[in-house]
């Protein structure tokens, strides 16, 4: 019997678990398309389906954005990202161009085909597992630990509204109580010491 249906608690992976899912990524072509798929999630913070639809001409690395055209009920932003994650996209850009792919979705099939979701939630799960890492490793995970780590760096919660693409801050409150409840955390780990 699977867990369809059932919502299991959000496990939000460290930086180094999500190295470590880079680092069983392979060295050919196929492992620099899916070491930029893992980076554009996780410090984008896009949905699977989001980061499916993306083209090249949606990710600028000068002005530092990815712009989502379609993303939950629709709606269109533009997320902000950082230059290690726009290094490691330009690389499959240029493997991309050196397979003679000029268009269609940024990340694609070495022939340029579109790539399913089914497989990138696969390979989520396959390289946790080969990492040897002990929690749930999905696309969607990327996404919580983007968030908690917005939370952690203090960043206002309308500005991690806008970054997730939610349509308005208190469903974004919502998430982070999910993924993140940092002032329980914070509460708990400064209450005075005691000996039993």
């Amino acid at each position: 019997m699977g867990n369809k249906g059932t919502r299991l608690p959000a496990e939000p992976l460290t930086a180094a678990e999500v190295g470590l899912l880079l680092g069983e990524c392979s060295r050919g072509p196929s492992g620099l398309r899916n070491q930029a798929l893992i980076a554009i999630m996780y410090r984008a913070g896009l949905r699977c389906e989001e980061m499916l639809s993306l083209k090249v001409s949606d990710v600028d690395a000068e002005k530092g954005t990815v712009r989502v055209l379609h993303g939950k009920g629709n709606r269109a932003r533009v997320t902000g990202t950082d230059a290690g994650t726009f290094a490691i996209v330009q690389r499959w850009i240029d493997v991309r161009v050196s397979l003679g792919i000029t268009d269609g979705p940024l990340f694609c099939t070495l022939r340029g085909g579109p790539l399913g979701s089914r497989y990138v939630r696969e390979l989520m799960t396959r390289l946790g597992r080969h990492a040897s890492i002990g929690k749930r490793t999905h696309c969607h995970g990327l996404r919580h630990t983007h968030a908690s780590e917005l939370v952690a760096e203090h960043v206002p919660l309308n500005v991690i509204s806008k970054q997730l693409g939610h349509s308005n801050s208190n469903v974004t409150a919502r998430y982070l109580d999910h993924v993140a409840p940092a002032q329980v955390i914070d509460m708990g780990r400064a209450r005075p010491g005691w000996a039993a």
